[in-house]
């Protein structure tokens, strides 16, 4: 396999994982935002779905973010009358926004990154060590 192809497909890799920190550092960022009008819905969290896409160019299958979307579960209840957002009787609706979930996340997307990033550095060190043999 040409060694540039590799390249081009774990930075796609790279390109997708940065994609979903993104989307992580977005909800982690959200996760106290609450409504500001009374009954008014908080921050929903965003989701991102991966699928294999073909690069055209290098005729071989690469990652690719597929779906942005949010995530449907119910909303928390917290009594708080004195907010903004309380509805008739003291309740805010909090983010459906789980910050260790969002760390477990964060930790999956670093370790996929590095992996892509480490094949990256190796097909570079095969390269620099071919050209040391031919000289």
């Amino acid at each position: 396999m040409d060694l540039m192809k590799i390249t081009r497909i774990s930075a796609a890799g790279m390109q997708a994982q940065s994609e979903r920190l993104r989307i992580v550092a977005e909800n982690l960022a959200n996760a106290d935002s609450t409504g500001t009008t009374p009954g008014s819905e908080p921050y929903r969290r965003r989701t991102i779905s991966f699928a294999e896409g073909l690069n055209k160019e290098l005729g071989l299958p690469t990652v690719r973010v597929s779906r942005y979307g949010v995530d449907q579960s119910p909303f928390d209840r917290e009594y708080d009358p004195g907010h903004p957002a309380a509805d008739e009787n003291g309740y805010v609706l909090r983010p459906n926004v789980n910050p260790v979930v969002e760390m477990v996340d964060m930790r999956e997307a670093q370790r996929g990154y590095e992996a892509n990033l480490s094949v990256i550095e190796t097909t570079r060190t095969m390269v620099q060590r071919a050209l040391d043999l031919l000289r």
